[in-house]
This record gives structure tokens, sequence and C-alpha cells, in this order.
């Protein structure tokens, strides 16, 4: 099955009920007193998104590199640090168990291409790098940024593109629901996509900050082991961040009609979730094919049950579910 290019009237068209008020306002068919969303450019390739002033996430379009961390490390295009309500940080970057590991990020660590085996897991001969700002808005009900990407070999050949499209809702008192659409395809012929060897991560990544009484749940409940076969509708990491007392976490949600569903969910409790796709079954991009992959990121106050996980989840799936009837 062949998906289309999403455009940006599509995307907007198609956006959950939150983002269409939100766009509503900006063309002054809704008003508000409730302070609004500000777009922030920071120095070295950073862009961060704020609510009433206060920082939601920051989206590196440009390359990062931490001190004492090597060269080969360098990477763009992931979302770091990424806030519950609070302010609380949930994402880690450069952490020393995984220096690649970055935030909320999209990658994988098996791609052919050219004849070549490379990965932008481990930056190993491609990398991705920004290309254009399609948009870049923010209003009283949340803020949007749609961002081209191409997937470069070292030699500076590109061989795929990503788009990303992301909604930054408003704030609940309890949680915080940012949509992401990824859509990738390969340039110039095919590319296929793998993930790791019996364990089938890559794909859209979520590597959590250092913390305390780390909590996994799922829609089938509590997980004590780690896991890479399960298919769960959701998964939840909670826990104490930053020395709080206080619970915090973030959780991931699959579009249910989403044609490209996981085959499995990367689940650590050293501080990663992930729906793997396409996991231990390769898939090959072909041009002028593009695949659409679509998620939640519900990032809350509380573990899962204080935060309402799964009355969130029910929430986007009513979205979804109205969404494919239009």
């Amino acid at each position: 099955m062949r998906e289309q290019p999403i455009t940006r009237r599509t995307f907007l068209a198609t956006s959950t009920a939150g983002a269409a008020a939100w766009v509503a306002s900006r063309q002054g068919r809704a008003e508000t007193k409730q302070p609004g969303f500000r777009l922030v450019d920071q120095p070295g390739g950073r862009l961060r998104i704020l609510e009433a002033d206060q920082p939601v996430l920051t989206y590196n379009w440009r390359d990062q590199l931490k001190e004492g961390v090597p060269e080969n490390r360098k990477r763009s295009c992931y979302c770091h640090p990424v806030r519950a309500p609070d302010g609380t940080i949930l994402t880690d970057d450069f952490p020393k168990d995984h220096y690649h590991h970055r935030g909320i990020f999209w990658t994988w660590p098996h791609m052919k291409t050219r004849g070549k085996t490379v990965q932008t897991w481990h930056l190993q001969g491609i990398h991705q790098r920004f290309k254009s700002w399609n948009h870049k808005t923010a209003g009283a009900q949340g803020a949007s940024i749609d961002v081209a990407n191409d997937w470069l070999l070292d030699d500076g050949e590109r061989v795929g593109r990503e788009r990303l499209l992301m909604v930054v809702h408003r704030a609940s008192a309890l949680g915080r629901a940012i949509d992401l659409t990824l859509t990738f395809e390969a340039v110039g012929g095919p590319m296929e996509l793998l993930g790791a060897k019996g364990k089938g991560y890559g794909g859209l990544c979520f590597r959590f900050a250092p913390r305390a009484g780390t909590v996994i749940t799922t829609d089938a409940g509590v997980r004590k082991g780690d896991s890479n076969k399960e298919t769960p509708k959701w998964a939840d990491l909670s826990a104490r961040f930053a020395g709080k007392t206080e619970m915090a976490g973030a959780a991931v949600f699959v579009d249910p009609g989403s044609h490209w569903k996981p085959t499995g969910w990367t689940l650590r409790h050293y501080g990663f979730l992930g729906p793997s796709w396409p996991g231990l079954n390769p898939y090959t991009l072909e041009p002028g094919a593009p695949v659409t992959l679509r998620y939640r990121v519900y990032v809350h106050r509380g573990g899962a049950a204080e935060g309402k996980v799964a009355e969130a989840y029910a929430q986007y799936a009513a979205s979804a579910a109205i969404k494919d009837e239009a």
C-alpha cells in the first residue's frame, strides 16, 4: 500500500480538535485570554517551543555534540529537552551508556542503499541533515513545525528524505499531547530498513533522563521486565526525575488507524521506549512511495494512573477514528 505525501492542507484538515481550535484562533475565529505559545531560535541550531513563557521542548535542527563525547556522535534532527507540564526534563542526550541516544529521535540500526550498509542509529556512513522549514507557527492554542530533512551519505550523496510535522498542544492540569507525523522516502534508488538483529528496535525512540523508581506501564498493566516483542496499544514510563519526590512521565501512542503498525515494542527499564518498525522483517523504501508513521507523545504529571494515560489514549484513538471517517 502506497501512501501519498502529506501536504500542509491535508495535515491541518486532519489534525486533532485541539490543533484545529488553535488554527481557528490564529485566523481570528476564536479568542482566548490564556497565554499562548512562542517559538524562540537559539544559538547552535536549536528551536525552543514555549507555552506562557515556560519551555516545552527544543528541536535540534543543527548538529549537536556534548563536551567530552567523541566527534563521531555528532547529530541533528531530534527533540531534547522535552519537559513534563511541571517543567521536569524527561529526556536525556548523550547518555554515557548509549552516547547515540538522543531525546525523542527516529533512526535505524540497519540501512542498505547504493550497495552500502549504513545506519543513522550509530551514525555510521549516513546522517540526517536539515534542509528547510516548510512552516513554523505558534498561536494561542498550540505550536506547529513542519521541517524537511535529507539523509546524506558521508560523501554527500542524498539517498533519502524525511518530513517531520509536529503539533504541540496546550497543557492540561495533568498532561500535554505532542503529535508527530514522520514521512520517509528513498531518493535515487531503493533503501532497505531493518531493526536490530534479534530485538527489532528502530524507528521512533524515547530516551529518558536519569531518575529513580522507574515504572513501565502498558495497556496490559505494569511490566516487571524488559521486552522486545510485546505489541501494546501504548506504553508509559514514569519515575521520580531530578531528585524530585513527585512522579512524572511520558507515554507513546501509535495512531490506531495507521497502516504501518509496530511489530514489537522496545521496553527498557534503564529508560527507553520505542514502537519498533519495521522490526525484524526488512522493509524497502522506494522513490515516489513514501511511508508515513503517526504517533502521539503524552507527557504528564504523576504515574500512568495519576496522569490518566489510559484515558488520554482513548481520546486519541477516538479522534483518530473520527479522522479516518472524514
